[in-house]
């Protein structure tokens, strides 16, 4: 029979790590960012872009899992971008992290009827986000239209799974 290892970090430390690692990549990737202080109101990370003021970015790290797991954020929160950190786990071999616009990521996100206590939740099903933000995978020059791959190639993500 075989176990599984015990994780050695709590979900906190999983989230301060990928909203440290979102800010490096958007560093490395010339956009300036940092992480800014624990229960920061709306966002987790703010970005200096060269061309535009600064962009407010929410960082949600999930461990990928098939089922029904999700990923969300409130209606009310506010930012600009949505970073999506999936960490690998069986049959998703490679991290990756998907930055989205906020209005792309208002578009696709699932949400409960107005009356539901629930009507502020904007959500995504974990195993659904590698497709459904396919075009928006290590978006770090935080590009505000869809970027299509070369005809021809899967995003690393997908052929991961």
């Amino acid at each position: 029979m075989e176990t599984t290892a015990r994780k050695r970090y709590t979900t906190k430390q999983m989230g301060d790590a990928c909203e440290m690692i979102v800010a490096a990549e958007l560093t490395l990737a010339g956009i300036p960012a940092l992480k800014v202080p624990d229960n920061w109101p709306g966002y987790d990370v703010i970005a200096q872009p060269f061309d535009r003021p600064a962009q407010r970015v929410s960082v949600k790290s999930r461990t990928f899992k098939r089922g029904a797991a999700y990923v969300g954020y409130n209606d009310y929160d506010q930012f600009d971008w949505l970073a999506i950190v999936l960490l690998p786990s069986e049959g998703f071999k490679a991290r990756a992290i998907y930055l989205v616009p906020r209005p792309e990521a208002e578009r696709l996100a699932r949400r409960d009827k107005a009356t539901s206590k629930t009507a502020a939740e904007r959500y995504f099903r974990v195993d659904e986000v590698p497709e459904l933000f396919a075009e928006w995978d290590a978006n770090f020059e935080l590009a505000a239209t869809q970027r299509l791959p070369p005809y021809g190639t899967i995003p690393s993500c997908v052929a991961s799974i």
